[in-house]
């Protein structure tokens, strides 16, 4: 049998997942695999067993939320061993990226199938300033304190809704960064209270934020980029928007593979829902299919099969 590792948040969502791991162990035995399994146990965790455990072993998934996906991959990613994919169980608050890889977040068994036998997605992750990795958005400004500065038990009781609570809370102190932003066809510089660059079709829950089409592996990421309310009318204007209505000349919004945001004082930010650091520069790369993670999408001859055992 092929050796698996299995990186789980015992803590992630309601914690459910734990009731879970004798049938999902069980499935992997399915598929030809003898899994291993690694439970994390605090902030990176992920990092560590990724890069430290996961060259030792044939294929590896992680089930968490958005944030044990990023962890994983950055330490499975450390030292970018060829040809290795990662399957991804979802099981957070919000489960973002799952969206965008059609995973099913309220059906734990059958994502343990695609995890080991889904259709292999070429995924670009972005680099900040050289360093750190992300694999669905780099955030700045209104709500995006509002993932990490949640407290777990909150997200487990009131599951999305307490995100929503948190982002309202946040409306009373809205507070505008002036920055100057390159990107590959242009420039701009300007008040702003949210900002942007992600690569997947739902962030935040809110689903419909990017206009453009998202493709996982172009090379591209969408942008968004949100001015600062001169009235009250705009602010109304701008919660629309980011409802996945009509955008405005509040809104702005493009496609780029490299973006530069300088401001004079360190802005907040975060990355994949977590906390990324404060900076007065931050340079942003699209790494074009830096990691292959098995999904549900199927092509388009295999759209009517359920996944095959080995």
């Amino acid at each position: 049998m092929k050796k698996l590792l299995f990186i789980y948040n015992p803590h992630a969502g309601k914690g459910k997942i734990t009731d879970q791991l004798g049938r999902i162990t069980e499935i992997f035995q399915a598929y030809g695999y003898l899994p291993a399994l690694y439970a994390t146990q605090g902030k990176g965790d992920g990092v560590w067993a990724g890069a430290a455990l996961g060259e030792y072993y044939d294929h590896v998934v992680c089930c968490g939320g958005d944030g044990t996906l990023s962890e994983t991959i950055t330490g499975l990613y450390s030292h970018k061993q060829g040809g290795m994919s990662l399957g991804y169980i979802p099981a957070g608050t919000t489960n973002d990226f799952s969206r965008s890889l059609e995973l099913p977040a309220d059906d734990p068994l059958l994502a343990a199938e695609y995890s080991v036998a889904g259709y292999r997605q070429a995924c670009d992750v972005g680099r900040v300033n050289g360093r750190r990795l992300f694999i669905y958005v780099a955030a700045f400004g209104a709500f995006t304190q509002t993932s990490y500065a949640t407290p777990q038990p909150m997200k487990n009781v009131l599951g999305g809704t307490a995100y929503v609570l948190a982002g309202i809370s946040s409306l009373t102190s809205l507070k505008k960064h002036h920055m100057k932003v390159i990107w590959d066809e242009g420039e701009l510089e300007d008040d702003f209270i949210f900002g942007m660059v992600s690569n997947s079709v739902s962030v935040g829950g809110f689903q419909g934020v990017v206009q453009e089409e998202v493709i996982l592996d172009d090379g591209l990421f969408e942008v968004l980029l949100v001015r600062s309310p001169k009235r009250l009318s705009d602010l109304n204007q701008i919660a629309t928007a980011l409802l996945g209505h009509k955008l405005n000349e509040n809104c702005i919004t493009f496609q780029t593979s490299r973006i530069r945001f300088e401001s004079e004082e360190s802005v907040p930010w975060t990355l994949d829902g977590e906390f990324g650091g404060e900076h007065r520069k931050m340079e942003v790369e699209n790494l074009p299919g830096f990691v292959t993670l098995l999904s549900g999408k199927r092509e388009e001859e295999e759209e009517a099969k359920e996944p095959e055992k080995a």
